[in-house]
């Protein structure tokens, strides 16, 4: 069978994609990699998506999934390996040596966590070192932990993890945050956040599980130990965007660069959402990435008389 289109990934940009190809009458396949909604099931609640005071991430993202198989999306599980352009069509064969045919291929894989890459990141990695506060914060109940980060993420995570742990430290590398200005009177106002400034984690520190972290100023080179149970690592994000680097469409970086509709440089290619060379990252615009691409999608069949 050759799809219309198919979507790679189901964040807010590939389901979004999804429904509007499929509401232009397309063939649609919405392939996969996780459950529906990506990064938003990582986030307790959400407050800057229209429409909704606060929804749980996973809740968006569930209502986002029904609304597109409503309008006949087809869904299937897959972790792609390549994607192959043969003009007219596109070949998308995935890690179960799975194989699929499409006329058009949009991209919605997202971005992973960055790590520090410091001595004890990875072999405390499950055992104090974590990336998802709403997934592990319950375990640091009346514990100290150490949030490493300064942009929206880091000081929304910091917030979260108060109803559990005894004391935030918040560790920057800079003498100011990148958050926006309300989470950072959020976190100025509450209590149980402390900030240590100018300073980056050097190693992360125990026995069987975290027990602390060097710290080391980076304007004095001043070098601490500082207590804590918990580490959770908020330094930015890297593109899933490794099995298209065959199609030529990745910057120096790995995001890839997309026109005003959300076209690559390979035609019948486009990308949504995180995986973008883009400055603002955000459900929102994902959201308006995907209707973009869904719509340009249609316009490139007709365009190539291929529908």
């Amino acid at each position: 069978m050759t799809y219309d289109v198919l979507i790679i990934g189901s964040g807010p940009g590939g389901m979004t994609a999804a429904l509007y190809a499929a509401r232009a009458n397309l063939k649609t396949l919405l392939l996969e990699m996780g459950a529906p909604g990506g990064q938003m099931n990582n986030t307790q609640h959400i407050e800057n998506y229209p429409g909704f005071t606060k929804i749980p991430g996973f809740e968006l993202g569930r209502n986002m999934h029904e609304s597109a198989l409503e309008h006949g999306v087809i869904s299937d599980f897959g972790i792609v390996t390549s994607v192959v352009d043969n003009g007219a069509t596109k070949i998308v064969t995935c890690e179960d040596g799975a194989v699929f045919e499409a006329k058009v291929v949009i991209i919605a894989t997202g971005s992973v966590f960055r790590k520090l890459d410091v001595p004890g990141e990875a072999k405390y990695a499950g055992r104090g070192v974590s990336y998802c506060a709403v997934c592990d914060g319950a375990f640091f109940k009346d514990r100290d932990v150490v949030v490493v980060g300064g942009g929206d993420s880091a000081i929304e995570e910091a917030q979260f993890l108060t109803q559990f742990a005894s004391k935030v430290t918040v560790v920057h590398r800079r003498d100011e945050l990148r958050a926006q200005k309300i989470l950072q009177d959020r976190a100025f106002a509450n209590p149980k956040i402390e900030f240590v400034w100018d300073s980056v984690v050097e190693e992360v520190e125990g026995s069987a599980l975290v027990e602390g972290v060097v710290l080391k100023n980076v304007k004095t080179g001043a070098v601490s130990k500082l207590a804590a149970s918990g580490v959770f690592i908020y330094v930015g994000l890297l593109p899933n965007s490794g099995c298209f680097e065959n199609l030529g469409i990745l910057d120096d970086e790995g995001w890839i660069p997309t026109d005003g509709d959300m076209h690559t440089d390979v035609k019948g290619i486009f990308a949504v959402g995180d995986v973008r060379r883009k400055h603002f990252r955000q459900i929102a615009t994902a959201v308006g990435d995907g209707a973009k691409a869904g719509q340009g999608s249609y316009n490139y069949l007709i365009d190539n008389d291929l529908i």
